[in-house]
């Protein structure tokens, strides 16, 4: 499983999607349609343009052709002038001039005096039903009779019917190639260092790309920069070091100190912190063997690898309202505070995300917020309406059963015309939830409403961007917040106009994201916003369940359908035979599921019950080949991970020169060769941080004896919750599992994000 966070391509502005005012002034430069901040603060208009939102660069442009003549012949400021050929003609006085403009408006006025003295003969100067009109008073005042057609209504045009959308057939999704690799020069030059350090040399391209130009001269000068590239622990750069610089490599070498000190941050960015408190730095760093702990950090911060916090805590029983109050310069002084350590790339994330959280809350104008009635909701789905109605951040929690809520909410605010897109993490996700809403008529339903969060943030899916960057939505609904990381969660705040709703729906009890941060707890843990928990409960034994284990109790659930069946098991390799047994034959016997609609969830990748290894089983049973394309057949079951941290399950078609073939929920996808062998494996049995977000008819959970460290209440509610009609859990853990559930929580993350949210934001209520 990869612990790293999602990353997304910067992108562009989108185009509008018909649903703003009107078409931007063309006077307005990017300059000044943008401020600092990002906000539009209005372009300057050029002398003569339109007003009121009529999107004109100039007055004369848009006027009719009788204004333009009246502009020209009054002689008003622009028309005389300093063009070419302007010194042919006398100069006249300001007075004459003056004389002259009156003569040429006076002699304009009698001409049209006199044209509508003249009589006008139908069809003469009018056209069309005004001439007829004409005619057919002037046959009354003559005493004939009008011709019928005069004053009779026009016959309608007849309605042509739409066409049928021509729908382009989606072209294949290429995964997004690698960044460009180093220089040969520089690969060369890497390589040599490492073959006289003794490391291996095919970490030449991983070392030249992670340390840049130059890279051969840093890593000799600086063996520990060897720590940069993935993979690579503390104790094999030490042998490097030693072999590059003799006797002059010493564990308190101010450069070892640095390098340690950054690798340690990455590593607990993998397992979900975006920084560490400064006495838990020192303690890991003295059992790396840094001499000096406290200089070592000095040093790193010295140098720029690392930023250092000094956060107030509030004292315990005080309110963040009462410390937020003035205070003298004593009583802040005397307040607790932590220091904390961290990478600048999370740091920023974080602070980022606090100040676009705070906008948010903040730029909904209260006195323009509709009044919503939910018509036809009662209960948790009401009062999420209401809330949403009248706060630009709301939180929702809830199983799920819940999402019903946030679908209702989603065609309430459509039916209010406001522009509303709900985002799902994944595919299966996204499919899910909208089958919950109503396929209507009249554009409320679920056409265009849906779409999966890395698609919004790509550009491939929901309404697009507007002029400023922002996505042109007023509400934006996303589900399976807990998979939020902080670096995701600040592109997606950051990406909301101003006066946009922002509502974040997904169950607390799932595992966090894989990236770090726990954006999601720190929100509910801040209270900074109104928060509305569902009282609609999962249904059947298995909502039940795994209810139950929510709230730390493994309960005997009746399961008269055989919906929970429990295989216990001996060991690791019984309970790889007896997974195989149920997903080619027992539960395709029992429920007619077929085996790619069964998932297998353990809880890691290695040892004698992991994913490769029951992957192997699957496919020997389920599909055996040779593997000729990278390990790969046609008709395997894969996952996809086209970033890290993201997984989407899928099924091999083909290979060929471009690469790898693909089909999943999104769409047809090509993997680049070079790519297959890291972002791809097979499929039929995933961990529970790759199945989350995903449901599938009947879930086979593997709990080997050697995983039983590895449980958490997270873990169990997660991989349980899984399943829709059908749960098989191959037990081998004896009393580890409801120890687990009743006793092990979730591992803390530290984070920065509830008290900077504390320090912009007033507690809700």
């Amino acid at each position: 499983m990869s612990t790293e966070p999602e990353t997304t391509e910067n992108t562009g502005p989108g185009t509008a999607d018909g649903t703003g005012d009107g078409p931007a002034t063309e006077a307005a430069t990017e300059e000044e349609a943008v401020s600092e901040n990002g906000t539009r603060e209005g372009a300057a208009e050029e002398p003569g343009t339109g007003t009121e939102g009529t999107g004109t660069s100039s007055g004369a442009e848009t006027g009719t052709g009788e204004a333009a003549a009246e502009a020209d012949s009054t002689g008003t400021e622009g028309t005389v002038g300093e063009g070419d050929g302007a010194g042919a003609a006398p100069q006249l006085t300001e007075a004459q001039a003056e004389l002259a403009a009156q003569k040429l408006e006076r002699e304009r006025i009698e001409r049209r005096r006199a044209e509508r003295a003249e009589p006008i003969a139908a069809g003469t100067k009018l056209s069309g039903k005004a001439a007829d009109l004409l005619a057919a008073v002037r046959a009354v005042e003559g005493g004939a009779k009008p011709p019928a057609s005069a004053f009779a209504d026009p016959e309608p045009a007849p309605r042509r019917p739409a066409p049928e959308p021509v729908r382009p057939a989606r072209p294949p999704a290429v995964e997004p190639t690698a960044p460009p690799a180093p220089a040969p020069d520089t690969v060369d030059a890497v390589r040599r260092v490492l073959a006289d350090g003794g490391a291996p040399e095919n970490l030449a391209s991983q070392a030249a790309a992670a340390l840049g130009e130059g890279a051969g001269e840093l890593l000799r000068d600086d063996p520990w920069q060897l720590l940069r590239v993935t993979g690579v622990r503390p104790e094999q750069a030490d042998g490097f070091a030693r072999a590059l610089l003799g006797p002059e490599c010493a564990p308190d070498d101010e450069r070892r100190g640095r390098a340690v000190t950054v690798w340690l941050l990455e590593q607990a960015a993998l397992a979900g912190h975006t920084a560490l408190e400064l006495p838990a730095l020192t303690a890991a760093l003295g059992r790396q063997a840094v001499p000096d702990a406290d200089a070592a950090v000095q040093s790193a911060l010295a140098e720029g690898d690392v930023l250092a916090f000094q956060d107030a805590l509030d004292e315990p029983g005080a309110t963040p309202a009462k410390a937020a109050e003035g205070e003298d310069e004593d009583a802040e002084e005397s307040r607790p505070v932590r220091v904390l350590v961290g990478l600048e790339r999370y740091a920023l994330a974080e602070e980022s995300l606090a100040d676009a959280l705070a906008r948010i809350v903040n730029s909904l104008a209260k006195e323009t917020s509709p009044e919503w009635e939910p018509q036809g909701l009662s209960g948790s789905a009401a009062e999420l309406v209401r809330a949403v109605a009248g706060h630009g951040l709301v939180l929702h929690t809830g199983g799920e059963a819940a999402r019903a809520e946030p679908a209702a909410l989603l065609t309430a605010a459509r039916a209010q015309g406001l522009r509303a897109v709900a985002a799902c993490h994944t595919p299966d996700g996204r499919d899910r939830f909208a089958a919950l809403l109503p396929d209507d008529a009249d554009g409320a339903g679920a056409e265009g409403a849906v779409v999966t969060l890395p698609g919004l943030l790509a550009g491939t899916e929901g309404p697009g961007r507007d002029a400023e960057g922002a996505f042109a939505l007023d509400l934006l609904v996303l589900t399976d917040a807990p998979l939020l990381d902080v670096e995701t969660a600040a592109t997606v705040a950051e990406s909301l106009p101003d006066g946009a709703r922002l509502v974040l729906s997904g169950d607390p009890a799932v595992l966090w994201s894989a990236g770090p941060g726990r954006v999601f707890a720190d929100l509910l843990a801040a209270r900074v916003c109104p928060q509305i928990a569902s009282r609609t409960p999962d249904p059947g034994p298995l909502g039940e369940l795994v209810s139950g284990i929510g709230v730390g109790e493994l309960n005997q659930v009746e399961a008269p359908g055989k919906e929970i069946v429990i295989v216990p098991v001996r060991d690791a390799g019984e309970a790889v035979h007896r997974t195989v047994q149920l997903v080619a034959d027992s539960v395709p016997r029992a429920f007619g599921f077929a085996p790619g609609e069964t998932v297998v969830i353990t809880p890691g990748h290695g040892g004698a019950a992991g994913t490769r290894a029951l992957n192997a089983a699957l496919k020997e049973r389920l599909n055996p080949g040779p593997g000729r394309f990278g390990g790969f057949d046609p008709g395997d079951l894969v996952v996809h991970s086209p970033a890290p941290g993201r997984s989407v399950p899928g099924r091999v078609v083909d290979a060929d020169a471009e690469g790898l073939h693909l089909t999943c929920a999104d769409g047809p996808v090509v993997v680049a060769k070079e790519r297959v062998e890291r972002s791809v494996r097979h499929g039929w049995a995933l961990t529970a941080h790759q199945a989350v977000g995903g449901r599938w008819p009947a879930a086979v959970v593997v709990l080997p004896g050697d995983a039983a460290q590895s449980l958490s209440r997270p873990w169990v509610y997660t991989a349980f919750g899984r399943a829709e009609r059908h749960l098989s859990v191959v037990h081998g853990v004896d009393q580890a599992l409801p120890r687990a559930v009743a006793e092990v929580p979730a591992k803390p993350r530290t984070t920065r994000l509830p008290l900077l949210l504390r320090t912009q934001v007033p507690p809700a209520g």
